[in-house]
């Protein structure tokens, strides 16, 4: 076997393959498919400092090459986390990560802290396309200031590795990953979802009951793949790569484009095991080209 360790920050991965936040539960409701310690690492779901219900149903809509979601966040809050969901993961014996949300920069904060004190948790995801309601909904991550602002208010209390997932809702995603890299990021996962709807031309109704959702699948990839090469041609710290990702050649097209490691989405929701499937998929491709590590084909795009 080729060597599939890889780096981010202080994170050591087993191979660069993780699952997204909102695809894969808590990890634990994948035991019966698979062993979850086989992966690099897990992003457990959005948590919040508060319970939330998240939106009404219908909230899933599949489309051409992909879905639609606007689940809305839906989790117990950052102390039944703490409290409920946490002891379940200490079994794992590989990267448990927690994607954190907030509609405040103090939520993000409060939820921050809480998360901070979980020896076993290796990292945060710092989720910043949730909408700023001071702002007047605004997504803190369309904008430098806003993005810049959140990030460095976590980073004075979270101690361990932070990484932030990006929006791809943006002009310019370089600019912005230039300033959450200088307000204090370890790390950038890109992309979150895009905004998308869907219409049931029968009942000349939107699919949704928030009308518009966050789109993912194999339809978002060439834009993933585009925005995770432009930022790492703006940034030196590792970049984790998600959007799209179906199979190993996928992955490697990411790892090409300058992604350190890869999270596996929608991919999820049609086959359990896909995420170890690309694992054996990226180790093949790697001794077929005589590659002895992952680190020899990151970045590498011959242009």
């Amino acid at each position: 076997m080729a060597d599939l360790s890889t780096i981010i920050h202080n994170i050591k991965l087993k191979n660069p393959v993780l699952t997204a936040s909102g695809t894969f539960g808590y990890g634990v409701e994948f035991d019966d498919f698979l062993d979850v310690n086989l992966l690099g690492g897990f992003i457990v779901k959005g948590t919040t400092i508060h319970p939330r219900q998240g939106n009404a149903y219908p909230r899933m809509a599949e489309t051409a090459s992909g879905m639609l979601n606007a689940v809305g966040l839906q989790n117990g809050g950052a102390r039944y986390f703490a409290t409920e969901i946490y002891p379940k993961l200490t079994k794992y014996e590989t990267n448990v990560l927690v994607n954190v949300s907030g509609s405040t920069v103090e939520e993000y904060v409060a939820c921050a802290e809480i998360i901070n004190e979980l020896d076993r948790i290796a990292g945060i995801e710092l989720n910043i396309s949730c909408p700023n309601v001071k702002e007047g909904g605004m997504a803190f991550g369309t904008s430098c200031p806003s993005a810049a602002a959140v990030v460095s208010a976590v980073r004075k209390v979270y101690k361990k590795t932070m990484i932030v997932k990006l929006s791809p809702n943006v002009t310019d995603i370089a600019e912005i990953a230039v300033a959450v890299e200088g307000a204090g990021a370890d790390g950038l996962s890109l992309i979150n979802t895009l905004l998308g709807m869907a219409i049931n031309a029968e009942t000349r109704k939107p699919v949704l009951s928030t009308i518009t959702g966050g789109l993912s699948g194999p339809a978002v990839k060439p834009i993933a793949l585009r925005m995770v090469w432009q930022v790492a041609q703006a940034v030196k710290i590792p970049i984790i790569g998600l959007g799209g990702i179906m199979n190993a050649t996928d992955a490697i097209e990411f790892f090409l484009a300058g992604a350190s490691a890869i999270q596996v989405g929608t991919a999820n929701f049609i086959d359990p095991l896909s995420i170890v499937k690309i694992i054996s998929g990226i180790d093949n491709y790697l001794n077929r080209h005589k590659f002895s590590s992952i680190n020899d084909i990151i970045g590498c795009l011959q242009m």
